[in-house]
């Protein structure tokens, strides 16, 4: 198979060469948005451009290599060949994996909600075990994660937290998430050690990027400012620092204490906003498309997407996929690679 067809790099390196030609126009810059997106546009295709031919690049190397290894008898390079095959063959199966991609904000970084649902402490602890498991997944990723806000729990977990995941395809692979998630285990909290079933929600929104796609006007806004709180409700400022916004023709409500000053908050708490308005864009346009369609849209408190069971065997299973694994502590300790890529290739075609 030719992967230059399949994957169109030569019309990818036409676009460049007309994006360029663009970006040498005197009035370029007149319109600032505009031309923000052109460069951004191009250097995504260059560098997809740069990395399929520096595969290709290696592929030829290690083909050479064989052929003269073959001709000439010689096997001690035989395992040199085969770690650079092996690391040929892991990049592809990534690269491979981002083609699926085709949503406006899959690129983008991605803003991932928790929340704890009915059943106080288990389910605020449950809250507390996936937010860890992000963390981890973002550290093993090379993604950058950072809590940007955070409810805690009365007696331990958490009620809810917001978690910024930043780096390109954030949102592309952690879109996956989004949905209730289900944990069976024997209960730390019960004294007489009972099974118990908690559930969390998990939001998964995309960053916006400025006020230009998503319009927010100041006079739909209502600003609060209030005293940080720390855990069991004590304040731990003595100044009102934390913010909350609400965007009063949707009701939707964006809350940051995370920072020392009102202002990064105020600045946090928009960037959560838009991404909860982009996120309520994206689901009017699904329910658009699903009503001209005849499609049933569940409500998303039973979108029960995937099960975690300690208890009393060892599981975790993706209902929409399928796939499933014995290996709960890695899928806990941020091991996520093949339940993403099982849900992403299942959307495709």
């Amino acid at each position: 198979m030719n992967l230059w067809c399949v994957f169109d790099l030569a019309s990818k390196e036409q676009e460049i060469a007309a994006l360029e030609r663009r970006s040498a126009s005197s009035d370029l810059w007149n319109d600032p948005e505009a031309a923000r997106k052109l460069m951004q546009r191009m250097a995504g295709l260059k560098e997809w451009v740069d990395t399929w031919r520096g595969i290709a690049s290696r592929a030829r190397e290690v083909a050479e290599l064989a052929d003269l290894a073959i001709q000439e008898g010689d096997a001690s390079i035989q395992p040199s060949l085969q770690q650079e095959a092996a690391s040929l063959d892991e990049q592809l199966r990534k690269l491979e994996l981002q083609l699926v991609f085709s949503g406006p904000y899959d690129e983008r970084t991605a803003i991932l909600a928790v929340h704890a649902g009915a059943g106080g402490t288990e389910s605020q602890d449950w809250a507390q075990m996936l937010l860890r498991m992000y963390l981890r997944w973002a550290e093993r990723s090379g993604y950058k994660a950072q809590v940007i806000d955070m409810s805690t729990g009365d007696e331990a977990g958490l009620k809810s937290a917001l978690l910024e995941v930043a780096g390109r395809w954030a949102y592309g692979y952690l879109k996956a998430e989004r949905g209730v998630h289900r944990l069976v285990r024997i209960s730390p909290f019960d004294a007489s050690h009972a099974r118990h079933t908690s559930f969390a929600l998990v939001e998964v929104l995309p960053e916006s990027e400025g006020d230009v796609e998503v319009q927010v006007n100041p006079d739909d806004l209502r600003i609060d400012v209030f005293r940080a709180g720390g855990h069991g409700g004590q304040n731990v400022q003595k100044t009102s620092t934390a913010v909350r916004i609400t965007h009063l023709p949707t009701g939707i409500v964006a809350i940051c204490q995370n920072e020392r000053s009102q202002w990064q908050n105020k600045e946090t708490a928009l960037k959560v906003l838009r991404a909860r308005l982009i996120n309520l864009e994206m689901k009017r346009r699904q329910e658009e498309q699903a009503r001209i369609k005849g499609e049933h849209i569940s409500a998303e408190w039973g979108n029960q997407i995937r099960s975690y069971v300690l208890h009393p065997y060892q599981m975790v299973k993706d209902h929409r996929t399928g796939y499933e694994t014995s290996d709960t502590s890695a899928v806990l300790d941020g091991e996520l690679a093949p339940l993403l890529e099982a849900y992403l290739l299942s959307t495709v075609g």
